[in-house]
């Protein structure tokens, strides 16, 4: 067969051009890039598309983000319809700020380019001692996200050139103090309110449904009488502190890793100083730091006349206020104290060596080493309790990882049992009872994890009864389980549940019956505002609630403050009705200047924000941006 095409390469070539390029013509590159992968499109922004695939793999790094940074999420959150059309909103956004950028010629300068990484923390941090970058792990922190040093700095560039489009408009929003102060004050406003409650439990005692009331809310209600589904699993734990249980640690390992170990066991040098300064800031006019050197250079020679003066000259004229009344006494200092030029000098002198003067940034130094406190070097058997568990635990993490593959392989491989994985990493196989879908309340350990929960109940799972595939759980953790038994949830009989659906049907009527009644009277009240009887008044405002439910208060600034007293109403949901009754308007409580600015700011940022998110309306609609996927809750095809 190959000797075939090997001796016929130019007639198969002529036959596979016929065929390709016929192709090619019906149904154009764009059809096989369509083909090959790339997916519907989902939106539209200005003449960019955002297809499927890519739509996919951005709400993938995003949840992936999300997982790492939050190991016990709920996937279910992450994975739901609204948390998928958010990850596309967010890449319309990206697209529109884009489009934005390229249409007003925005860029970014390598000056400010230079200037937003010189200002980086994270960059920062990767500094050597002497000032200047650590590439390899700045290559590493690049790596880390994917990129080479040149991408990272084209992402940047590209975030800072985006940032200019709506900082342009929010740093231009205008907030005069007497308009925040109009819309604070509104906000704010105080109303004396009266409340009066319906709730569900005043109707309960006179509903007494009966045996056929109760049968017939069970049939129409049959799924929420079931019993909950529950398995029965084996589950292995493989974390470092298993690991550590398998680890030995030999008296050669510990000696050497003792002797590696010697300079950071023993405690850093530390010495003792004392000093005389001649102040000399480095913004100083030239001529003024060379009279302050001169005098500094006549200080030290009335010392090297008579050492045992330092302290009293240091008192008399020493201008560092810290030390000069102590003699110029600074104590006790390790390395990384001083600025570098004192230190240098301090840790090469002897003990009771006078220097020559000193330059730093403060000025002129004469120092006088005063005394050496030199560090103790622990022997062995004294560091033997600190370094083993050390020792130990570094060991046990490079194991980690070839154990981690063994367990992720073992589980897979042999996928009905758990103890051979078990037994090869010598690993305890644990088991739980009757555990359910949902984490229990304040349940802790991998069988609250909602990640794993997951695994267990699904259908390979307990259809199969095969291990769930090795999950990681947090750092240097995975667990994989087995479900043993398993009892799916099933309908309860009526004479099982009787007393829980009467209780049910009770409470639903009752609530029925309060909303009723809380009707009925607000529109009494609306028509005779004396018709029904009223609790207490209570001032009440957003930020003096006075224990009054927030739904409650909105609904009471709701009503025209025109016409009082005016009434309104509120459903409580499960909790029953209220009628409002709004007796007065009154100004709201006086507040101290440095509140009134912290609010005067927390306004501006407000009305920032809302010219930006209006600005953001504007491009899409310059830009025609389309969404051609329903949002949840939606039945149609959006289009924005």
């Amino acid at each position: 067969m190959f000797d075939f095409v090997r001796k016929h390469t130019k007639i198969l070539m002529f036959v596979m051009f016929l065929l390709i390029i016929p192709a090619f013509v019906l149904v154009g590159v764009d059809g096989y890039r369509t083909m090959s992968g790339s997916g519907a499109t989902v939106a539209i922004v200005g003449k960019t598309k955002i297809t499927q695939d890519e739509w996919d793999f951005a709400h993938k790094a995003e949840a992936d983000r999300l997982r790492s940074s939050v190991p016990n999420l709920d996937p279910k959150l992450l994975d739901s319809a609204q948390a998928r059309y958010s990850t596309l909103e967010r890449l319309v956004r990206e697209k529109v700020i884009a489009e934005a950028v390229l249409s007003s010629h925005l860029t970014t300068s390598n000056a400010r380019l230079a200037r937003e990484l010189q200002q980086n923390p994270t960059i920062a941090g990767l500094r050597k001692a002497d000032g200047t970058l650590d590439m390899e792990r700045y290559r590493e922190l690049a790596a880390s996200q994917g990129l080479t040093p040149e991408g990272f700095e084209a992402r940047v560039r590209r975030d800072l050139s985006l940032s200019q489009v709506e900082s342009a408009v929010a740093s231009t929003a205008f907030s005069p103090k007497p308009l925040s102060e109009l819309a604070l004050n509104a906000f704010f406003e105080r109303r004396e309110i009266q409340v009066l409650r319906f709730t569900p439990a005043d109707y309960a005692s006179k509903i007494n449904p009966t045996d056929a009331d109760i049968e017939t809310y069970f049939q129409a209600n049959a799924t929420l009488f079931q019993s909950t589904e529950t398995a029965n699993v084996e589950y292995v734990v493989l974390d470092i502190d298993a690991i550590k249980d398998t680890v030995s640690v030999s008296d050669a390992d510990l000696r050497t890793y003792f002797e590696q170990n010697a300079s950071r066991l023993s405690a850093n040098e530390e010495r003792r100083a004392s000093h005389i300064l001649v102040n000399a800031p480095k913004d100083m006019a030239a001529a003024d730091r060379a009279k302050a050197k001169e005098r500094a250079t006549a200080l030290l020679a009335q010392v090297r006349k008579a050492p045992e003066s330092f302290a009293d000259l240091a008192k008399k004229n020493s201008e560092d206020p810290g030390s000069a009344a102590r003699g110029g006494d600074l104590d006790f200092f390790g390395r990384g104290t001083m600025v570098k030029p004192f230190e240098d000098a301090a840790f090469s002198m002897k003990k009771g060596d006078i220097s020559e003067v000193v330059e730093s940034d403060f000025g002129y130094h004469i120092i006088k080493l005063v005394d050496v406190k030199s560090p103790k070097q622990p022997t062995f058997d004294e560091a033997r309790a600190t370094l083993e568990p050390e020792l130990r635990a570094q060991l046990a993490q490079r194991k980690f990882a070839e154990a981690a593959e063994s367990f992720t392989n073992g589980v897979y491989e042999q996928s009905d049992s758990l103890k051979p994985v078990a037994e090869r990493l010598k690993l305890e196989v644990k088991t739980a009872s009757n555990l359910q879908r949902n984490p229990v309340p304040g349940a802790t350990g991998p069988l609250a994890n909602p990640k794993l929960l997951d695994a267990i109940f699904s259908a390979e799972s307990l259809e199969k009864q095969r291990n769930t595939e090795a999950l990681e759980l947090g750092a240097n953790q995975l667990v994989a389980a087995r479900v043993v038994a398993y009892s799916p949830s099933r309908a309860l009989a009526l004479a099982d549940v009787k007393t829980q659906v009467r209780e049910r049907l009770i409470a639903s009527r009752a609530l029925d019956q309060a909303k009723k009644e809380g009707a009925e009277k607000l529109a009494a009240l609306q028509s005779s505002p004396t018709a029904v009887s009223m609790p207490a008044p209570v001032t009440v405002a957003r930020d003096a609630p006075q224990g009054i439910a927030a739904s409650i208060i909105d609904a009471a600034l709701k009503v025209n403050a025109a016409k009082l007293p005016g009434f309104t109403g509120a459903d409580m949901g499960g909790q029953g009705y209220v009628v409002v009754r709004v007796n007065k308007v009154l100004p709201r409580t006086t507040v101290d200047d440095a509140k009134a600015k912290q609010e005067q700011a927390q306004y501006a940022q407000w009305v920032a924000a809302a010219e930006s998110s209006a600005y953001y309306e504007s491009l899409k609609q310059r830009f025609k941006v389309q969404i051609k996927v329903p949002e949840p809750g939606h039945a149609k095809t959006a289009e924005k």
